[in-house]
């Protein structure tokens, strides 16, 4: 089976908040940086990863994806702040 990755990207300013799912981190995550798809991410500069969870199965990551989206914004920067306090860039995805 595939695994899976939900991974929470923030601006500069850690203001905003990109929550993502994939099966390809490294790739992903690229994407973003380079900004190739217009949305969310790109229009609000969203390419600091700040949170990382991997999932043996990709069907585990799209639920919990759906899950962290359904959060309080409130929730979602305690998250991050529980396990990365500083919302330092994530350099090793893999």
């Amino acid at each position: 089976m595939e695994k899976g990755y939900v991974y929470i990207l923030t601006n500069k300013n850690n203001s905003v908040l990109y929550i993502g799912v994939t099966s390809n981190i490294t790739q992903r995550i690229n994407t973003h940086k380079l900004k190739l798809i217009p949305g969310f991410s790109a229009k609000y500069n969203c390419t600091k990863l700040v949170h990382l969870e991997m999932f043996d199965h990709i069907k585990e990551a799209i639920a919990r994806e759906k899950q962290l989206k359904n959060w309080h914004r409130e929730w979602k920067f305690n998250l991050i702040k529980s396990v990365n306090p500083l919302f330092e860039e994530i350099q090793t995805y893999i």
